[in-house]
């Protein structure tokens, strides 16, 4: 037994008495005069924690209506946290649709956390295992008019939802339209995911959604990339539904993702409250929506590694094709209206007419 001793912390000489003022280790020997002292030399030792991990956040927008955007949103959803990966599922329409479709209905929602002093953390709703929702209502679009009131009014999700970790994807099902709630989503994403209908008026609205995204690039200096495009309710037997997805696939090349093909179970399993995965995990459905997962996991291994999914931005898209909607092979079919006048990006002029 050591007689006395000195304290490797406060130096005070000491005659050890208990068994935690002696610390031996392979590579020295230690005393301590206190557990104070004990202590402090555990903790000095003990490296910090890294910091926590930021998630992969994804927009999922278009700003035209009905071209399956909630529908992606909860099918990409669920179907990554089968494969368990952790994540959270926000609602940033005030229709509310994400937990219409999963039958939820948060005592807290999106409007809550955005424009009151509730955590997201407080806000969120656990509807399945690795599957968190910020739930959305009716009160979300009072949160238009308090937003421009902000000096900081883009900003505001980002700051809200900053500290939200834990998870590995965050995904922002957004609404149809131009707004500041949209905007904030973009200024929030790394990625912007868009479902594009098949039909020619969601090819010419897809243009005006991409004139946005270089918006929030040059005027709000955030870096958000334009992820995907994915081809909804794809009719195979439809030439027009070939013509429009061929055309989104040699303009916008291995960002333009495998179609989502029409499919009933789709529309009938909200009314059950219930994902696709669910409700009809073997229909074409959920086979399409599968490959919309594979493709997020990849993402989230390239945006990890930092390496992005390569030079190309939306400020600097491929050159469009001669025709984005091709012209019918028959002469008899002509084309039913005049294209709209050309914008100033040449960003899918072709869907334009130019």
């Amino acid at each position: 037994m050591i007689s006395q001793a000195t304290c490797s912390v406060c130096g005070t000489v000491f005659s050890p008495q208990f068994a935690f003022q002696l610390l031996a280790t392979p590579r020295a020997r230690y005393a301590f005069c206190t557990e104070a002292c004990r202590k402090t030399a555990l903790a000095a030792s003990t490296p910090p924690a890294p910091p926590p991990e930021a998630p992969l956040r994804i927009a999922i927008l278009n700003q035209k209506g009905g071209v399956g955007k909630t529908t992606t949103a909860v099918s990409l959803g669920s179907g990554l946290a089968d494969r368990g990966v952790s994540t959270l599922l926000v609602d940033a329409d005030a229709q509310g649709s994400v937990g219409m479709s999963l039958g939820i209905k948060g005592t807290r929602s999106l409007f809550h956390v955005l424009m009151e002093d509730v955590t997201p953390q407080q806000a969120s709703v656990p509807v399945r295992s690795n599957l968190d929702v910020l739930t959305a209502d009716e009160m979300l679009a009072n949160a238009e008019i308090r937003l421009a009131q902000q000096p900081k009014r883009a900003n505001v999700m980002s700051s809200k939802l900053a500290a939200f970790t834990g998870y590995k994807i965050v995904l922002v099902d957004c609404a149809p339209s131009l707004s500041l709630l949209n905007q904030n989503a973009l200024v929030f994403a790394d990625y912007v995911l868009v479902p594009v209908a098949c039909d020619y008026l969601s090819l010419v609205g897809l243009k005006q959604l991409l004139r946005t995204i270089k918006h929030v690039q040059t005027s709000l200096g955030h870096v958000v990339e334009l992820g995907a495009v994915l081809p909804t309710m794809y009719d195979g037997r439809s030439k027009h539904a070939q013509e429009s997805l061929k055309a989104l696939q040699d303009h916008f090349g291995p960002r333009c993702l495998a179609p989502v093909r029409m499919c009933v179970k789709l529309k009938e399993a909200p009314a059950q409250k219930r994902t696709i995965f669910e409700y009809a995990s073997d229909s074409t459905g959920a086979k399409d929506y599968l490959k919309v997962v594979e493709w997020t996991l990849s993402l989230a291994l390239e945006h990890k590694a930092g390496r992005g999914l390569g030079p190309s931005a939306p400020a600097t898209w491929p050159s469009a094709p001669q025709t984005l909607v091709p012209q019918p092979a028959s002469s008899l079919t002509p084309r039913p209206v005049d294209m709209p006048p050309p914008d100033d990006t040449g960003v899918l002029r072709s869907a334009t007419g130019s």
